[in-house]
């Protein structure tokens, strides 16, 4: 008896450490996971890996309520208040089950976009780039940065542009993977760019932006923007150049160059007040107004909203009716259509790109950009 009363808790106490040796390393692997993600989990989602996080690693929650306008500190007190007094093993396994779901749905869902059916087009890291049912849809895919356009995806919009101008399908989409459509230039383009750098750096990226918005220009078939959500600069300015333009009604337009100590570029200079007029033109190019999708359809700029509920369902339905066409004929009336304006669109380009690289040297732009980050910092 003696002997047994001694083995028992023993071998309980072996089991326990065993166990929670075991949920230690599971929590750890799932936190190296989560930084594998590269869709954004929502809000929601991240306020439940927070508090469990720290009910995890602290236990129940101990510290003061926040003040009510502090709405970000408060979220995350309130959530991991909410737990109670799970304990911390459970927080973990409840951490560790909640990211092996975020990766398992990531990984469907990454399956099903390279699905064979769809004509995946290989060699692209920033895109997803497919043809199917006679439409090439060209789809930004770096949710994680807001679709935000650094220079490698640059290059492979330029590429993607130049393929779907030569193979076999009728028209091409451009759209947007996650929440945005796209955020624009990713003002990380302009950092960490030495002082005695800064000349070469402000010609090269006119050099990539001319050559990019001049492959909008020189499309030869119809393009398409289906703009599924929040739209800004650089992606506002080329839809003009795109000849139809959906959008979500959640999606927003905004070209704010002023605030950022730049200029107008993708020929908006020229077309958006012939397309607005002047005075819209000049509320948005000027003084960096954004447009929700109502309003840039009323001014032209967009040619149809739909519900976001059914947006996808309604716009791809009628695209497809649209690649169902005559491929020779939809390509000979775009041509005869922008003909006239070709040469004009590209004398814009070349003149809005001196403009850039001067203002991408000046002190004012850099103090701008400068003055961007901080401001996002203490957000």
């Amino acid at each position: 008896r003696p002997t047994q009363a001694v083995c028992i808790p023993a071998i309980h106490l072996h089991m326990t450490a065993a166990t929670m040796q075991v949920s230690q390393k599971d929590f750890q692997r799932a936190q190296e996971q989560l930084k594998l993600l590269k869709k954004d989990p929502g809000n929601e989602t991240k306020l439940k890996l927070y508090a469990l996080f720290k009910q995890a690693t602290e236990g129940p929650c101990s510290a003061p309520k926040p003040g009510m306008l502090d709405f970000v500190k408060k979220a995350k007190w309130d959530a991991w208040n909410s737990l109670g007094n799970l304990s911390q093993d459970d927080a973990r396994q409840k951490y560790a089950e909640l990211v092996s779901s975020l990766v398992s749905a990531e990984s469907a869902s990454q399956k099903k976009e390279a699905s064979p059916e769809e004509g995946r087009h290989n060699g692209y890291e920033t895109l997803i780039v497919s043809t199917k049912n006679n439409i090439t849809k060209i789809m930004f895919n770096r949710p994680d940065r807001k679709n935000a356009i650094n220079h490698q995806m640059y290059r492979e919009i330029i590429k993607a542009l130049e393929e779907a101008g030569k193979n076999d399908s009728t028209i091409a989409v451009i759209t947007g993977n996650g929440d945005y459509y796209s955020s624009g230039n990713d003002l990380n383009n302009f950092t960490n760019v030495q002082p005695d750098e800064m000349e070469k750096m402000a010609k090269d990226g006119a050099v990539l932006l001319k050559e990019f918005v001049g492959h909008f220009i020189d499309f030869p078939k119809p393009l398409i923007a289906v703009v599924n959500g929040p739209a800004i600069g650089i992606c506002v300015t080329v839809l003009a150049l795109c000849d139809l333009v959906y959008a979500s009604d959640r999606a927003t337009f905004h070209s704010p160059f002023s605030q950022l100590g730049q200029s107008p570029e993708g020929c908006s200079s020229y077309l958006f007040p012939k397309i607005m007029g002047l005075a819209k033109a000049s509320e948005m190019l000027l003084f960096n107004k954004k447009l929700t999708a109502a309003e840039a359809c009323a001014q032209g700029l967009v040619t149809e909203v739909f519900p976001d509920s059914s947006f996808q369902k309604e716009v791809w339905a009628r695209l497809e009716a649209y690649a169902s066409l005559p491929k020779n004929s939809l390509a000979v009336s775009k041509q005869l259509l922008r003909s006239m304006e070709k040469e004009k669109l590209h004398a814009v380009n070349s003149r809005e790109c001196e403009v850039l690289t001067e203002r991408w040297q000046s002190d004012e732009c850099v103090n701008a950009i400068v003055s961007f980050f901080q401001k996002k910092s203490k957000l």
